[in-house]
């Protein structure tokens, strides 16, 4: 008996949750059209947070001692090690200290502004699409407010059609559109987020860059060094 009850009971639980994800299906398709461009949102949202994350990983990362060797090569006047060093990085900090290092030579104002104007290269690099992100953010809840608005507004045009006020079918249609505003509010929301932590992620490395520059720069004031450089 014991046995029988078992799968007995499997089956249950199984059929349950079965319903279960089928009522949450259909709730996602009560909500309508608009449901259509929230998902869209929401695929978008999640491609370009993954996107930007992987490129903004991996061009800010900067290796222990990346910047010692780079100096210790400068002051030992194996410029062109360090250029190779600089670019065998394939990161945004290894282009930008590749161009200072190339204009070694040239007056310290304009070493200095040809790493600035490359930074900022690299830093609108590391930006692009996160535009989207914060549109996406702004966008998704006011699709949501809009199915719950045109909801509404088709409630109470049934009613007046039927002349028939019923508080079980003012709270099924109501509670059906507000599918499309819970949906378009989890989207912003993670759209959102998304926004500001790989935000964050950039502004971290412009302060580490900002850091590593000056120490270059530092190098290259030295009047014995530059003697010897020159």
């Amino acid at each position: 008996m014991i046995l029988l009850q078992v799968p007995a009971a499997d089956s249950t639980a199984a059929a349950a949750s079965t319903e279960q994800s089928l009522q949450l299906f259909d709730l996602v398709v009560k909500g309508g059209w608009v449901m259509i461009p929230i998902a869209f949102l929401l695929l978008a949202t999640i491609y370009l947070m993954i996107e930007r994350y992987i490129l903004i990983r991996s061009q800010t990362r900067i290796d222990d001692g990346f910047i010692d060797n780079i100096k210790d090569m400068v002051l030992q006047g194996n410029i062109k090690s360090a250029e190779s060093f600089c670019r065998n990085q394939k990161t945004a900090a290894g282009r930008i200290l590749e161009k200072g290092i190339g204009r070694i030579g040239s007056p310290i104002k304009e070493i200095e502004s040809t790493m600035e104007t490359i930074g900022q290269i690299e830093i609108s690099r590391l930006e692009r699409n996160l535009g989207y992100l914060g549109i996406i953010a702004g966008i998704a809840p006011m699709l949501g407010f809009i199915g719950t608005i045109s909801g509404i507004i088709r409630i109470f045009y049934n009613i007046s059609l039927s002349d028939n006020i019923s508080v079980g079918i003012i709270a099924g249609g109501l509670y059906e559109k507000m599918i499309t505003s819970g949906s378009g509010l989890i989207v912003g929301v993670i759209a959102y987020c998304a926004y500001h932590l790989l935000n964050m992620m950039i502004e971290k490395f412009t302060l580490k860059m900002e850091i590593n520059a000056f120490e270059f720069m530092e190098v290259l004031q030295k009047p014995t060094e530059l003697a010897r450089m020159r």
